[in-house]
């Protein structure tokens, strides 16, 4: 029992120096590299129990012991000393539904949430609220050709999966994949809602070899997809940032495709991307824009307390800018697909009605792919078509 205790101390101790100011993960990263003395179920027990505190957002105002043990009762399935402890009959009750759960926690679901006057149109408020709650999957696209392989080891390491397509493969959180499969080049990390982002790709008329630049390109999640579900391309790749193209590079390497162009541009400075393209024109422009992240929160649930409002503003303003200057580089008869995994309706919808304001395009498809209530993170796509050049 004191060890339990112990814990929960040390949970309450990070908690109450995390200030916000870079992800959690990367501040419990540091607090357990210069305490040593936690092994392996210590951290993982600690970080389960900072990260449920998390998932109640601003539905539990209580103070951080009554939080943490409402959080506890909320988020774990089974019973555990913390519980027995300090409120055996929420124990005796640790199996019933959430539902049930939240009615004897007193707590109102839609309260999680801070934001709920900003989301997207469509999106089920109790629903999107109650799914912070939840740990969400991992999943992997299986790449062209893989799937035997990939199946085979995932059985011969007795790897649970469940199989959502025969492309995509969902697994418990945390599950450790690299030590059985070669990640990037037989599998790669994407959520299931970014994999259905390749359904939309399916609508455009592409003529081979295609021209692609995904501009925002990142961790190349995007380009690698468009690698694998475009017959041909001529793969451009940029990003903001040295350091972001150097990773892109070493993961595109990993994927075995070699044959592309990289460059580092800020993309709402039209003077230096002009210098980047010049006067390049491309078939099919990927934007996977910088965005709140608002639809994977509940894989970063630090975001429900530490996000502020005014920057959902903000990455509208960087989405537009970014939509503004590079659509000047399709090519007639060329599509603009952007992408956010946010459900600020000021980052999706907000931004596809200024792209259809401002640039000589049509829309031929946006949605919001909804993950919440199949524990996969929420995004938003819209498919643009040049019309003429003016």
């Amino acid at each position: 029992m004191a060890h339990f205790h112990s814990h929960v101390n040390t949970a309450k101790a990070i908690l109450s120096s995390y200030n916000g100011q870079m992800p959690f993960a990367a501040f419990l990263k540091i607090f357990f590299a210069k305490e040593k003395k936690y092994g392996s179920r210590d951290r993982k027990t600690i970080s389960s129990l900072c990260y449920n505190y998390f998932r109640t957002g601003t539905a539990n105002k209580n103070d951080i012991d009554e939080k943490l043990l409402t959080s506890v009762f909320l988020c774990s399935d089974k019973p555990n000393e913390f519980l027995q402890s300090e409120k055996p009959e929420w124990n005796e009750q640790i199996q019933l539904s959430l539902s049930e759960k939240l009615n004897i926690a007193s707590i109102p679901v839609e309260s999680i949430f801070p934001f709920n006057d900003d989301l997207s149109a469509g999106v089920d408020v109790k629903g999107f609220n109650t799914s912070f709650l939840v740990q969400p999957d991992l999943f992997v696209r299986i790449r062209p050709g893989k799937q035997a392989i990939v199946k085979k080891k995932l059985q011969a390491g007795n790897i649970d999966f469940k199989e959502i397509s025969d492309a995509c493969l969902a697994f418990r959180n945390g599950t450790k994949l690299e030590a059985v499969l070669d990640i990037n080049a037989e599998v790669v990390i994407q959520d299931l809602n970014s994999q259905r982002v390749g359904e939309v790709l399916s609508l455009t008329k592409l003529q081979s070899p295609a021209k692609v630049w995904d501009c925002c390109a990142a961790s190349g999640g995007k380009s690698i997809m468009a690698y694998d579900l475009l017959a041909d391309i001529q793969l451009t790749v940029s990003d903001v940032r040295q350091s972001i193209i150097q990773n892109l590079q070493k993961r595109l390497q990993e994927a075995g495709i070699k044959n592309y162009t990289s460059f580092v541009a800020d993309i709402t400075n039209h003077h230096l991307l002009n210098q980047s393209l010049g006067n390049q024109q491309f078939d099919l422009i990927i934007c996977d824009a910088p965005c709140s992240g608002s639809g994977t929160w509940s894989r970063t649930p630090e975001q429900l307390l530490y996000f502020k409002q005014e920057e959902i503003k903000r990455y509208s303003n960087l989405q537009k800018s970014i939509a503004a200057n590079s659509i000047h580089y399709l090519q007639k008869g060329g599509y603009f697909l952007y992408i956010t995994c946010s459900v600020f309706k000021q980052e999706n919808e907000e931004v596809v009605d200024f792209i259809l304001q401002q640039s000589n395009v049509r829309l031929i498809h946006s949605a919001l792919l909804k993950g919440y209530d199949i524990k996969a993170d929420s995004m938003f796509v819209a498919l643009f078509e040049v019309s003429s050049l003016q």
